[in-house]
């Protein structure tokens, strides 16, 4: 496989092209950026802990019959993946009320909701990815019904993959946020980018604390730390 030009640069990772039509390549960068990149610093390792969790969890679903764009690993900061479509839309599922949408909604911080919410957010930086409905997806042109059922059930199936895979390495997935796009090679609505602590809350269930994003959004400081504790944690689990 032969790394090519870059052909997209975001806040958090890069992506190259390769030799292969279908393929690209994702290297996770020491970048971590809040609040639509108001708020940006630069965490030594931070990149090879996201690219390592996102490929375990994504192989993951890939063994457990759900699709996402990850191939294989090729190195510490870089994975191969699946050339996709974007879809701007982010389906976002809350086992537990918390962030902004407790704020949304006036509970508290935590709130242990009896059903699984999930919702819909526009997935647009200058709107500040506004939470919308399906109608109005529909209405932008961005995914049809049809498409949006198919990736409200992948997202359900995914917590139910991953809530007691995170609760077997003793954490409580809060809440993720899971991206799509259309494979360029089958045109299928696959899963299209991480699943990491960047885009879940998780809460160590013993203590409470968090050892997600939020560390850095709040300023609870040892981010580095706590990512790998959830890489530690995770691949304990999947080898015993």
């Amino acid at each position: 496989m032969t790394k090519g030009e870059l052909i997209f640069e975001g806040n958090e990772k890069q992506v190259f092209a390769t030799d292969h039509p279908d393929q690209v390549i994702f290297r996770y960068k020491d970048v971590m950026v809040a609040y639509n990149n108001v708020k940006r610093a630069r965490i030594k390792g931070k990149g090879a802990l996201d690219n390592q969790i996102s490929a375990l969890l994504l192989d993951y679903l890939n063994r457990n019959g759900v699709e996402t764009h990850f191939i294989e690993l090729l190195g510490e900061k870089e994975q191969l993946c699946r050339k996709i479509e974007i879809i701007p839309l982010q389906v976002v599922v809350h086992n537990r009320i918390a962030g902004s949408l407790a704020v949304r909604l006036g509970v508290e911080d935590g709130y242990r909701n009896p059903n699984t919410i999930v919702d819909l957010r526009y997935n647009n930086d200058k709107l500040e990815d506004p939470f919308i409905n399906r109608d109005h997806a529909v209405a932008l042109g961005l995914a049809t019904y049809q498409e949006l059922d198919g990736m409200y059930n992948i997202a359900r199936k995914v917590n139910d993959l991953l809530f007691p895979l995170f609760h077997r390495a003793g954490i409580e997935l809060v809440d993720m946020k899971i991206e799509f796009g259309r494979a360029s090679d089958t045109g299928t609505i696959i899963i299209s980018d991480e699943i990491s602590p960047d885009t879940c809350r998780l809460w160590d269930e013993a203590t409470g604390e968090r050892l997600d994003k939020d560390r850095f959004r709040l300023d609870l400081s040892r981010v580095e730390e706590s990512y790998k504790t959830v890489l530690d944690r995770l691949n304990q689990v999947m080898i015993s």
